[in-house]
């Protein structure tokens, strides 16, 4: 593991150790979570799926009414630089924006600068250990705001459901609707194979359009699979098998909800075949 004072962050165009990388008392995204972030995986300089990152990045900011700190070619220089400057060759890189530092106040001003930071971390890799056992999970009625479709930095309902999934001993909590619906989890999102279709709940206000959500439905309708965006419960009968998607997990099986096992509760072979073939997307990347 890497030590602080070898990372490099980047704020505001200023490349510092990270223990130096400070931000203004005032910054509006300390005071008000008023800020929005994406999360891109890079392999050996190879970013996945970049432009649907910054695209999103700029749906958020347009949902808050925040400008964008810079244009979409010097955004992914800067964050290519922040790449080649860390000694990471598998990375992932952590871009956040807020509406910058102002006397705190409720109401915006019209003339502020927006703050923009960029680190990188190493890539983290589930273990085989749990890939072969299967992630374990726990379900909470969902207490979060109303606009999840915006990737805000205002994550504290995320913190207490991982801290409550942490109390308990499992990797995640899954969002529920008020009618049992299952939405996402608290950095991840949700599927299930239903009498053998793939199912996941549709975007709406409510579920954040992941990007390796997106990809997985991509790879798996390249393989015919057949898929329903719909709203699903967790006792549905012909639920076979339980899976969540993130930049970090790729396909990540779920074998026990709520303490329950899923399906056979061992991963199940729809969740595996289409973990390989993201694998073997993200190989194509590394090479």
């Amino acid at each position: 593991m890497n030590k602080p004072e070898h990372i490099i962050a980047s704020v505001n165009g200023q490349f510092l150790p990270l223990s130096e990388a400070t931000v203004h008392i005032e910054d509006r995204g300390f005071q008000f979570a008023d800020g929005v972030y994406e999360v891109i995986a890079c392999f050996a300089g190879n970013f996945l799926d970049i432009d649907e990152h910054l695209d999103r990045l700029s749906r958020s900011c347009q949902a808050i009414e925040l400008s964008m700190p810079l244009s979409r070619s010097a955004l992914k220089k800067r964050i290519r630089e922040t790449y080649q400057r860390n000694p990471f060759e598998h990375a992932m890189l952590y871009i956040q924006v807020t509406r910058g530092a102002a006397p705190r106040s409720h109401q915006i001003s019209k003339d502020l600068s927006p703050t923009l930071i960029i680190t990188a971390r190493q890539l983290p890799n589930p273990s085989q250990e749990k890939i072969s056992m299967g992630a374990t999970a726990i379900t909470l009625q969902d207490f979060r705001w109303k606009r999840c479709d915006i990737k805000s930095i205002s994550l504290l309902a995320s913190v207490m459901g991982k801290q409550e999934a942490a109390r308990q001993h499992v990797d995640e909590t899954f969002w529920l609707d008020d009618e049992g619906h299952v939405l996402e989890g608290c950095s991840t999102n949700c599927f299930a194979v239903i009498n053998g279709k793939l199912v996941t709940h549709p975007l709406d206000h409510h579920v954040l359009e992941g990007i390796t959500r997106k990809l997985v439905l991509r790879i798996a309708s390249e393989h015919d699979q057949t898929i329903e965006e719909r709203p699903w419960k967790l006792s549905e009968p012909d639920i076979s098998e339980i899976f969540m998607t993130s930049t970090t997990n790729a396909a990540m099986p779920v074998c026990r909800v709520d303490n329950q096992p899923v399906g056979d509760g061992v991963p199940g072979p729809a969740t595996m075949r289409l973990r390989q073939w993201l694998l073997e997307h993200f190989e194509a990347l590394r090479s």
